[in-house]
């Protein structure tokens, strides 16, 4: 398999709003994967002053954190996060809760943590519905 034929591990949903951002995790996340998830975000930031985000994370292998500390880019893409007006997050390990409870006092985001067999809810509480992926 070449290299370009590895689908990504952090994959865009579309969503019925045009303000609602929604990303699905799964296996390995690589520092590509996180910064394209990130200039994703940036450039919704660009359209609009507040967004609402959903991510779906299933099939969890682990993260390189490298790719999100090599540089002062960490501090602006925490900064950024004052765009953000609610943000769901749906399964994932165990510790991705404790993070959220421990950053949520610190930031002027609605933080919620949903278990897969939630999605639904986490999709009503942020407003918004995916859209069914072109075949």
């Amino acid at each position: 398999m070449l290299i370009n034929e590895t689908p990504p591990s952090i994959r865009r949903i579309e969503t019925d709003r045009a303000d609602a951002y929604a990303f699905e995790i799964t296996g390995y996340i690589e520092p590509a994967d996180i910064e394209n998830m990130y200039g994703l975000l940036e450039g919704a930031y660009q359209l609009h002053d507040k967004i609402d985000v959903v991510v779906m994370i299933h099939d969890y292998e682990g993260v390189d954190w490298s790719g999100a500390w090599k540089d002062q880019s960490f501090l602006e893409k925490i900064k950024a996060l004052k765009h953000i007006r609610r943000y769901a997050v749906v399964g994932g390990p165990t510790w991705v809760r404790a993070m959220m409870g421990v950053m949520e006092p610190f930031l002027s985001v609605e933080m919620k943590h949903f278990e897969l067999e939630e999605v639904a809810a986490a999709w009503e509480w942020i407003g918004t519905k995916p859209l069914p992926s072109p075949v």
